[in-house]
């Protein structure tokens, strides 16, 4: 099966993936429109009003991208992980162009790390 310890630390990775896009969909589905997620977010009261169900929108998004990985972890179904990694990592780069850079570091990185680690892990699936 490869080197466990490659294997370890590609599954750590996808699991810190996994729990900051839970994260996203707390702050994002529940505190976008709350001091918390003003501060978070740099927001104005009026901005996080007006955008609220956008940023709902998006919060669900993040959690199907979690929901992946967790089910890939699960299943230990590499092309699952692998599949669910690239997608963040095109969402963060999208994001990072589009929105504001620091979402490269905060999202697509990490995802694109776990990917490299992924990768690197040997086996079939």
């Amino acid at each position: 099966m490869g080197n466990p310890i490659l294997r370890a630390v590609s599954n750590i990775l996808i699991v810190l993936v996994a729990l900051l896009h839970t994260g996203f969909l707390v702050l994002e589905m529940f505190f976008w429109n709350h001091p918390i997620g003003h501060r978070i977010f740099n927001l104005t009261p009026e901005v996080a009003e007006s955008s609220a169900v956008l940023a709902m929108n998006q919060g669900l998004y993040n959690g199907f991208l979690a929901a992946g990985l967790f089910w890939g972890l699960i299943s230990d179904r590499r092309n699952v992980k692998f599949f669910f990694l690239i997608c963040i990592v095109v969402a963060g780069i999208f994001g990072g162009i589009t929105v504001k850079p620091g979402i490269l570091v905060v999202q697509a990185l990490p995802a694109f790390l776990a990917a490299i680690f992924l990768w690197l892990t040997p086996g079939r699936r």
